[in-house]
């Protein structure tokens, strides 16, 4: 098979095509973070790196051979806790250059298979992306497949796709050791103040909600920051890199090459690799 990947992150994608058993002959990724790239060349050297996505029409790519396409736009136009520019957001507006290639190697291929990830928003927004898509989204929570509250919208041409079977997976059930945390991640006591000051009425706590017997809060590319992201307020703590990880379902240490605060920006970036695998596993084979 072979696939391009469009905004390729650190290689969610191709994490996904191996857990999900598919050869892939060729890997196609455009990225113009370095330390994203840098991971994904760690983990998968033989990735062929594109450039932006921008310069596509200069690429040397046999355009006809494309089996699979997929991608995740930039999705700070959308997000409903971004400024809600939508369209007019510069880097929303690489959404139409996603649908130019994707129409371009459906041109050349009409079998091709393809997907577009992006986060939830107004329907009216979505409704857009949809008519551009010509097929229905589906949403699908990472919670199902992880501990991690992470709603996403897809849009794919891979058939018969339905809901994962909820796995039932906990915070608790994957967070480590608590002799193995080291001091910088616990929370100071202003850090812990500040957390449970009042926010709309409510402690700042409860809109980041992490919980033992429940899930976590969505990762964001912010986490490197600290509070008020990433916070187990029964742990007095942060997240660690590490559990960012499991949440997402890399292996652990796929990011371990670059810094910490790089390693919190790409997973929050990411997608949750076995939510990209349960879609790829309906490719017909």
């Amino acid at each position: 098979m072979k696939v391009l990947s469009l905004f390729d992150g650190i290689s969610a994608g191709q994490v996904a095509l191996q857990k999900s058993g598919i050869q892939v002959d060729t890997y196609y990724a455009s990225e113009i973070d370095k330390h994203a790239i840098k991971v994904t060349q760690t983990n998968f050297p033989n990735t062929i790196q594109l450039g932006s996505v921008t310069e596509w029409k200069t690429w040397d790519v046999d355009w006809s051979s494309i089996d699979l396409v997929f991608g995740g736009s930039p999705c700070q136009g959308f997000s409903f806790a971004g400024k809600q520019l939508n369209f007019d957001d510069e880097r929303s507006k690489l959404f139409f250059t996603f649908v130019d290639i994707v129409n371009h190697i459906k041109s050349l291929n009409p079998n091709v298979f393809f997907m577009l990830e992006n986060v939830a928003m107004k329907k009216e927004h979505e409704d857009v992306i949809t008519e551009f898509m010509g097929v229905n989204p589906i949403k699908i929570n990472s919670s199902l497949l992880s501990a991690q509250n992470r709603k996403r919208i897809y849009w794919t041409n891979i058939p018969n796709i339905t809901q994962p079977e909820d796995k039932g997976i906990l915070l608790k059930d994957i967070l480590m050791d608590d002799s193995k945390i080291e001091s910088k991640y616990m929370l100071s006591d202003v850090g812990f103040e500040y957390m449970n000051r009042l926010r709309n009425g409510k402690p700042r706590f409860k809109s980041h909600p992490s919980y033992l017997d429940g899930k976590s809060s969505c990762l964001t590319a912010n986490m490197y920051k600290g509070v008020p992201y990433g916070i187990i307020m029964e742990k007095k703590r942060r997240l660690t890199v590490e559990e960012c990880e499991i949440l997402q379902t890399f292996p652990i240490n796929y990011t371990s090459c670059v810094s910490n605060t790089q390693r919190y920006k790409a997973l929050g970036n990411s997608w949750t690799v076995d939510v990209i695998s349960f879609i790829f596993n309906h490719m017909p084979k």
